[in-house]
């Protein structure tokens, strides 16, 4: 069976990489194309968009999304990682640790926060993983970074063994695990990550994943019925409504001034979005806003708009 380009929501299990499940898929559907939309590391579980064929050519709008994860911090300890999995740095006491306190320091972490990835993560430093550098011992620095915090919330506290359970949903590029670092600084004790699930990203919710393991022993038919098309899952970009004299000049990447019609903005853009300054600063860089172009309810890419000018951003409709 040929399977249709789309994403499969799936759960990833503990222990697995995010690269792991991408190649239990390219096996089990004998495709080539396929990547995932964010990574999560081995200990975390939870939401993993996986793209299949020609849906690995949009995974870059996903970046718009936003990301939601449930966290449990251990207070008392710093390590390498940032988690629990990593060498231990240092430990103190987090006895005289309050309640209230912990209240005051989840609620000013809100809103736009420069925060500095972890040196055990996978963003590049001068063209190397920033992990393969920390594991050589390598001396090297990374530069804080904006990123959104539309909410937090503490699920549940344990101060006898020092534990914090929240929920929080972010933009992407956020690392809960220096959130959890943070925080612990905050309070005076340290923190390190403990447990870490994605429960949804964008359209995608944990309650609808697949798990893997029993995804590829499905038939091939109940595996398509997993299969969501791409642009239903593109849910933060806007739409835009092509006229038949410019379909063929879009299939081509030919810009266009007339023949189209904006029928939905960017959620991220609406004059009610908490993240809208956010936004319109990364739009001030180059970056969107994006469109989902249609024809008569026929998906043709991704387009972009400069002064009431249509642009092509990536073609994924056949000519």
């Amino acid at each position: 069976m040929e399977f249709r380009d789309g994403i499969i929501n799936i759960n990833k299990p503990a222990g697995w990489t995010s690269q792991d499940v991408c190649a239990k898929l390219r096996r089990r559907l004998h495709i080539k194309k396929i990547g995932h939309t964010g990574t999560l590391d081995p200990m975390a579980t939870g939401v993993l968009p996986v793209c299949i064929g020609k849906a690995t050519r949009i995974i870059e709008y996903y970046d718009w999304d936003i990301k939601t994860y449930h966290s449990v911090m251990q207070l008392g300890m710093t390590t390498d990682t940032l988690d629990t999995t990593g060498e231990v740095i240092s430990q103190a006491d987090y006895g005289s640790v309050t309640e209230e306190a912990i209240s005051k320091a989840f609620e000013s972490y809100k809103g736009i926060i420069a925060q500095i990835p972890p040196k055990y993560s996978a963003l590049k430093i001068n063209g190397k993983r920033a992990y393969d550098l920390a594991r050589e011992g390598k001396d090297f620095e990374i530069r804080p970074r904006e990123i959104f915090i539309y909410s937090n919330r503490i699920t549940g506290t344990d101060l006898t063994n020092g534990y914090i359970g929240f929920d929080v949903s972010c933009s992407k590029g956020t690392y809960i695990r220096t959130i959890c670092d943070d925080i612990g600084r905050e309070l005076g004790c340290g923190a390190a990550m403990a447990a870490l699930v994605r429960t949804g990203t964008g359209c995608f919710r944990i309650e609808d994943a697949a798990d893997i393991t029993e995804l590829v022993e499905m038939t091939d038919e109940e595996v398509a019925s997993h299969i969501i098309p791409m642009e239903k899952t593109l849910t933060n970009l806007g739409e835009i409504q092509l006229y038949d004299n410019r379909v063929i000049a879009f299939l081509n990447g030919n810009t266009s001034d007339i023949g189209f019609r904006v029928t939905k903005e960017p959620s991220y853009l609406s004059d009610s979005a908490p993240d809208k300054a956010f936004y319109q600063a990364k739009g001030a860089s180059g970056t969107g806003p994006y469109y989902k172009v249609f024809s008569k309810g026929r998906f043709l890419g991704i387009g972009t708009t400069d002064h009431g000018t249509l642009i092509p951003h990536k073609v994924i409709a056949e000519r």
